[in-house]
C-alpha cells in the first residue's frame, strides 16, 4: 500500500513539476528578454529552487548542496544520474550554463531559456566535429563568463552504473585553462533515470576541491573520474544504495 501511495505522490508531483515549468517559463519570458542574461538566470534558478522544494513536499525528496560552491569563472565536471541533478546545481551556482545536447535547443521553454544563459549545443553524433564546436562556442562573448558545466560521461548513468568518462570535459580544461571543480551525487538512488517512481530520502551534490588549471589531459581525465566516481559511490552508499 505504501508503494501505491508514493506512486501516486511522485505523479502527482511530476505534474505539478511540469505546470511549473510552463508558468515560470511563460511569465518570467518578458523579464528574461528585457533583463538579459541575469534576468534568466533568475528565473532559471527560481524553477529550479521550486522544484527541490515540492520535490520535498510532495515526494519526502529532500536535497543538499555539499562543498564549496564555485562563484567564478571555472569548469563543472559533473556525474549526471538524473535530472534532478540539473536542478541541484543550477540552484547552487550563481552563474550556471551547461554543454548540452543540440535536440535540447528546440525544446520549447527549455530551449529558449538554455539560449538566453548561455548553454552551448553539442552535436553528439558528430564526435570530432563537436568538440571542435564546443571549444569555439565556449571561447564565444556570448557565452563568456561564469561557470560551465559539462557531464563529465556525456550522458545520464543509473546509479551503479560505470561508464567511460568522455575527452570533452578534458578538452574544454585544456583549452579554456580553466580550474575544474569535479561533482559528485547520489541522485539517481532517488529519481532514476526512467520511471515514474520518486523516493523519499537525502539527495546530495557535492562539490569536490578545485583541480588547478596546466595539467596534462591524461592525467586530468584519470583525476575527474577517480574524484568524482569515488565521492559519488560513498554519497550513494551514505544513501542505502547497494550495488546488484
Amino acid at each position: 500500500m505504501m508503494i501505491v501511495w508514493q506512486y501516486l505522490r511522485s505523479l502527482v508531483f511530476i505534474a505539478q513539476m511540469y505546470v511549473m515549468l510552463m508558468v515560470f517559463a511563460v511569465i518570467g519570458l518578458p523579464y528574461a528578454l528585457i533583463g538579459g542574461r541575469r534576468a534568466a538566470i533568475h528565473v532559471c534558478r527560481g524553477y529550479c529552487l521550486w522544484v527541490r522544494v515540492s520535490a520535498r513536499w510532495l515526494v519526502g525528496l529532500k536535497s543538499e548542496v555539499r562543498g564549496a560552491v564555485p562563484d567564478g569563472d571555472v569548469l563543472i565536471a559533473a556525474k549526471h544520474q538524473s535530472f534532478f541533478d540539473i536542478l541541484i546545481i543550477y540552484s547552487a551556482i550563481p552563474r550556471g550554463k551547461f554543454i548540452m545536447k543540440k535536440e535540447l535547443v528546440w525544446t520549447p521553454f527549455v530551449g529558449w531559456y538554455a539560449w538566453l544563459i548561455g548553454c552551448i549545443p553539442v552535436d553528439r553524433g558528430k564526435r570530432g566535429a563537436a568538440i571542435k564546436g564546443m571549444l569555439a562556442q565556449a571561447k564565444d562573448s556570448r557565452f563568456a563568463g561564469g561557470q560551465l558545466v559539462i557531464f563529465a560521461q556525456g550522458t545520464r548513468v543509473a546509479a551503479g552504473a560505470k561508464k567511460p568518462y568522455k575527452i570533452g570535459a578534458g578538452a574544454l580544461y585544456t583549452d579554456l585553462g580553466l580550474a575544474c571543480v569535479p561533482a559528485a551525487t547520489n541522485v539517481g538512488v532517488f529519481w532514476p533515470r526512467h520511471g515514474i517512481l520518486r523516493k523519499p530520502g537525502l539527495a546530495v551534490v557535492e562539490f569536490l576541491p578545485a583541480i588547478a588549471p596546466g595539467r596534462e589531459i591524461g592525467d586530468f581525465m584519470k583525476t575527474i573520474e577517480v574524484d568524482v566516481e569515488t565521492a559519488s559511490d560513498r554519497l550513494m552508499a551514505e544513501a542505502g544504495f547497494v550495488p546488484k
